[in-house]
């Protein structure tokens, strides 16, 4: 049965009240709602070749309707960000339908595989000296564990436009304050944002978090390697917490207690 057919029936049998897709407006792609209300539609239903964290349009929706049965197109990258969105209570699991789909190709993924678990399968990305920072992070790494390294990681942010693309396309960013508009954070106005303190505070904030998607990356006008950046906080997260984010639907060692924030590490071996 073709995916059409299954989000008809998902409709149909009431098991879903909107299904989050994309159709194609004035030769885009555009992420788009479809209802029982306008079945007719579902001809247009596109799953291929575009990406857009649909699950952040769901987390709005959710704000507005929190009962409301929403089903999803869910790649291998859209499951993970579901994880931690149910994670968070966010999204509830019980509330969300999902369909899967391979995965498809975009700017910094020629073969479209964004497995999180093995990236170096993911096909070509930007180079730095014959390095490929994603494919092979460590040796990218090694390369700049030097006293370049500051200085090429001050380069790649004062690149920056603070056009907020990183954390408009997050899926996994819905904090109701973002500390990137905090004027006693980020100065407003001024561009580049103060170098680093605009990257260091969203990547901390990411740790834990990113589910290594790479749509902060495919956003960003200035190619600032933003994914590697989280990855390698990520790579922290994992090795003192053993916790990997959107890998299953486990409590993250993050945890908010009233406006304070505990952390678990995990046992020590002895």
């Amino acid at each position: 049965m073709d995916i059409t057919r299954q989000v008809e029936q998902l409709l149909k049998q009431g098991r879903v009240d909107i299904f989050l897709g994309y159709k194609e407006l004035y030769g885009h792609l555009i992420p788009h709602g479809y209802t029982l209300d306008n079945l007719e539609e579902l001809e247009n239903l596109k799953v291929s070749q575009h990406r857009y964290s649909l699950e952040k349009v769901a987390t709005h929706l959710v704000e507005k309707k929190p009962d409301l049965k929403i089903g999803i197109i869910a790649r291998d990258c859209n499951q993970r960000a579901l994880n931690i969105l149910y994670t968070w209570n966010q999204l509830n699991p019980e509330n969300i339908e999902t369909l899967g789909v391979n995965c498809c190709p975009s700017k910094t993924r020629k073969h479209g595989d964004c497995s999180y678990l093995e990236p170096k399968k993911t096909g070509e990305f930007k180079k730095e000296n014959g390095i490929d920072f994603n494919a092979e992070p460590e040796a990218f790494m090694a390369e700049f564990d030097n006293p370049e390294r500051f200085s090429h990681w001050m380069y790649e942010f004062n690149k920056c436009i603070k056009c907020y693309g990183c954390r408009n396309v997050c899926p996994v960013c819905f904090c109701p304050e973002c500390s990137l508009e905090n004027p006693d954070l980020v100065e407003p106005g001024s561009l580049p944002p103060e170098v680093p303190i605009f990257h260091l505070i969203r990547a901390t904030h990411m740790a834990g978090r990113c589910v290594d998607c790479g749509l902060c990356e495919d956003a960003c006008p200035a190619e600032i390697p933003l994914r590697f950046l989280y990855r390698q906080m990520n790579q922290i997260v994992g090795d003192v917490f053993g916790y990997a984010p959107g890998e299953g639907i486990e409590k993250s060692p993050f945890t908010i207690i009233g406006d304070k924030v505990t952390l678990e590490p995990k046992p020590m071996d002895v």
